[in-house]
This record gives structure tokens, sequence and C-alpha cells, in this order.
């Protein structure tokens, strides 16, 4: 049998740092992923001249010695700093993101509608979910028209099931006085404002993270099967390994699952995304860095320009689709084939050709956040800590965040541990 102080489950973002910020010898910790490469869902395709990712990984940093510690490891690694330009496409026209902050660009009708019921908003209303506070908040029109349609399409999910805390400091909230002011003095600054990103991809950060790594200690194609908490012990699919103490980034539930231990479906809920990355011939809109489409009739919710990071000259995107845990797929022409109508239906293509594509499904993608689940995922984790079993990371806490989080939640478990 194996043995190691740290067992590294999951070569992502979260466990990579894990492995780079631990005071522990190269001869004390390994990582096993069950993928045959590195990076979690930060990965990039480089095909036929087109660079994407897995889907849009854009690095919003608040931690400026975290973002200096990538950097240094990335010599001659071109990082381009971009001030985001972000719209939305309603009933055939932009406005500006967030919704909320620019109904006066609506057409005249809908901006008066929106008026009229946030000023006249029910904000006494309990707010019980995720549907009630932004109705609360902004009023029935505004909820309506873009927040509910919008991020239904996102959680594949009715907004009534999520709490009303599920985004956390990701969601751009505003008061009426916020959005007044706004009329006449454009500010819509948000927590991603700004962001970074490198000219190789997204997977020039995770490859920032392993450049100090010793490579036998990375284990690829080997996945976690089973865990006996009692003995400290994991079976892989390849082996029998014996931890001090192992860290976790898989999802919360497959955890619950290695352990031996049950989870409610209905209470742990999530939605898949459908990511097509996809280029062309020429060159579309240059002013956006992404779109976000409410309409129920077109079958994704946003559309990013990579194109418009570096200015390159072949438009060069990737779409999301939302759908729910348990739906199908299905046929990839097929979807492909409406993605391409709905794209022409919105403007977003017009005389380009399609030149290349790739699709990659995420499962998960974005958890479904209840007061529930929250409560049992702080109860469980409490528990495993006990017993040096740490989940972390957005799908291991259940949550959702941004990927330099990830980095600072596992460089905080590293010096804790010593």
């Amino acid at each position: 049998m194996d043995q190691t102080r740290y067992l590294i489950v999951g070569a992502g973002v979260t466990g990579l740092s894990f492995a780079n910020f631990t005071d522990a010898s190269a001869d004390q910790w390994m990582v096993i992923e069950r993928e045959d490469e590195p990076g979690g869902y930060c990965r990039t395709v480089k095909q036929d001249g087109f660079i994407w990712d897995y889907s849009g990984h854009f690095f919003h940093f608040r931690h400026p010695e975290i973002e200096q510690y990538l950097r240094d490891r990335m010599p001659g690694q071109r990082v381009e700093t971009i001030q985001k330009s972000s719209g939305i496409l309603y009933d055939g026209h932009r406005i500006d993101f967030p919704f909320q902050k620019n109904i006066h660009q609506l057409p005249k009708d809908d901006f008066i509608e929106c008026l009229h019921d946030l000023y006249f908003r029910d904000d006494a209303r309990q707010e019980d979910s995720f549907q009630d506070m932004v109705t609360s908040r902004f009023g029935t029109a505004i909820a309506e028209k873009f927040l509910i349609p919008y991020n239904e399409k996102l959680y594949a999910c009715s907004l009534s099931r999520l709490d009303a805390d599920a985004m956390g400091r990701f969601f751009p909230h505003a008061d009426i006085d916020d959005i007044i002011r706004n009329f006449k003095a454009a500010d819509n600054g948000s927590y991603n404002a700004s962001f970074t990103y490198p000219a190789g991809g997204a997977i020039e950060y995770v490859n920032a993270l392993l450049k100090d790594l010793p490579a036998q200690n990375i284990h690829l194609g080997e996945a976690l099967q089973t865990i006996d908490l009692e003995h400290k012990t994991a079976i892989t699919n390849r082996r029998k390994i014996q931890f001090e103490h192992l860290v976790s980034s898989m999802p919360y539930v497959r955890l619950k699952d290695a352990i031996g231990e049950e989870w409610n479906p209905d209470t742990f809920t999530w939605n898949k995304v459908l990511v097509f990355n996809l280029g062309f011939d020429q060159k579309g809109q240059t002013k956006d860095h992404w779109l976000y489409i409410p309409s129920r009739d077109i079958s994704f919710y946003r559309v990013g320009f990579y194109d418009n990071i570096f200015n390159t000259d072949r438009m060069s995107l990737y779409v999301e689709i939302g759908l729910s845990r348990d739906e199908a797929v299905g046929d990839l022409t097929h979807r492909l084939q409406h993605v391409m109508s709905d794209l022409k239906a919105v403007g977003i293509v017009q005389h380009q050709h399609l030149i290349s594509s790739h699709a990659v499904v995420l499962d998960p993608a974005y958890v479904h956040i209840t007061k529930e689940a929250k409560t049992q995922v702080e109860s469980e984790r409490a528990r495993w800590r006990k017993v040096g079993v740490h989940s972390l990371g957005r799908y291991g806490g259940w949550t959702y965040c941004a990927i330099e989080d990830n980095i600072v939640e596992a460089k905080a478990l590293a010096d804790k541990l010593g």
C-alpha cells in the first residue's frame, strides 16, 4: 500500500494551488487526476488557428500577490488586462449590462414599464428565493424581462428553487438611486469590470501552477473510487493509498459517493452547460467581450468573443447552453445547427462562414444553492475535517465563486495544516 501525508484529489486550480503552497516536501504529497490532462475545467483547446477554453475563463484578481505569483511563473507569456465591455440582446436591441442599471436604453414602452414597476416594487416582500429577491428589489418588469428568464436559462431551473443569495457578491445589486443616476452618468462597474487573459488561453494559469511541481507527483488518468474514513485509505483505479489528509476538489456529492454516504438528489441539484466553441472566416462585431441573451426562444444564454480580447481578424466564439441535470445532450450536429440558426437570428452571425467547431459538456456547471444544501455541506465538511478530509473549491464547497477564490481557499488550508 502506498502512503502519503497529503493525497490531493483533482489536478485543477484548487488541487494544484494546494500543492504549490504546502510546506510539505515533495515526498509527502501526491495528486491524482481522473482525466488524462491537468486543469479541470480550466483547459484550453487549440484548433485550426483558434484558441478556446472549455468555456469563458477570465480571471478577476482581487489579491495582487496571487496574480503576481502566477505571472512570475509565466515567463514570456503575453497576458492582457482587458476593460470589459458586455451587453444584452433584448428584443432586437443591444443595451449595456447590467440590465437593471440601463433600462433607460430600452424602447420607450419597456423603459416606462420597468421604471414604473421599480418605483412601485414590493420591497417588503419576503425574500425566500432568488426569484423573490429580484422581484422585491427591482420590480416585476425588470425581473420578468431579464433577471428571471436569463438566469433560468443559465441555471436550467426555476429561480424559486434557489436561495436569495445564490450568487453572493457576483450578483450586480443596485438601488433605485444607482439606477436613476445611471441614466445620465454611466457607471456599470462590477466585480469583473476588468479581467486578465493569457494569449495561450486559460491553461497558461494552470501551467503556471504546474511549473515548480515535480511531474512524478501528479498522476493523470487515476480516479478516486472509494474512501475508508476509519482507516484513512483511498482506493483508486490503480492502487490503495493511505493518507493523513485528503484534499479534494471533486464535487461534494461525488465525494459522498466515494465515502459511501447517501445524499438526497432533491436537495443537491445542478445544471450542465453545453459549450460550443466556434471559429469563423471573418470578423463580426467588435464592441463586446460577451453578450447575454434572455430570450427563451434562443437556445443559448451567453455568447463570448475571444477575437475581441486580442483583436484577431476572425470571429471566435464560445456559446453556452444551460441544461438540467437529467437532460440529455442529444445529437451534437443537430444542436450545432440550432445554435447557428439562433446566432443568425440575433445578428451575431451575418456573412461569416463557420470553419471550425468544438463542443464540451460541463457537468456539473453551476450548482443550485439552497439553504438546505448549504447547511448540509457546512455540517459535513466540518465533520470530515476532523478525520483529515478537506472538501474545497467551487464544487467541493458547493458554492458560486471565482477561480481566484479557489486559490485563496487552497492556500489558507495549506497554511493552516503547515
